[in-house]
């Protein structure tokens, strides 16, 4: 499956903004789906994950955003969404989605658990 990000931009503190993430040539439905962030010099980090429809679309969140970011997916649009609230000037990356097959909970946190990755949106929060 190809992923393409988009909806990147600058926002203030306090803002929000929400990705995309479209999927094509694959069935998206099959996917567990996640979004890491990355700052340069840095390794990717954990955001957000959600499950696929059949095993009941549970999502999972890092800490530093729980309350504040929703992951949420469209399989009628072969979309997973990405909705910050609350943006905070360390919430700055390039935020890339990803798409994996049957991850166990325990991986869903772990960039090397997803097979397949987009190109990346920057997000920049700053006044």
């Amino acid at each position: 499956v190809q992923l393409q990000a988009s909806g990147g931009g600058l926002v203030q503190p306090g803002g929000s903004l929400r990705l995309s993430c479209a999927a094509s040539g694959g069935t998206f439905s099959a996917y567990d789906m996640g979004w890491f962030r990355q700052v340069p010099g840095k390794e990717r980090v954990f955001v957000a994950a959600i499950r696929r429809s059949e095993r009941g679309g549970t999502t999972y969140y890092a800490d530093s955003v729980k309350g504040r970011f929703a992951i949420s997916r469209d399989n009628a649009q072969n979309t997973v969404y990405l909705q910050m609230n609350s943006l905070k000037p360390e919430d700055t990356a390039v935020y890339h989605c990803a798409a994996g097959r049957d991850l166990i909970t325990s991986s869903y946190g772990r960039a090397e658990s997803y097979g397949n990755w987009g190109q990346g949106t920057l997000v920049t929060v700053s006044s």
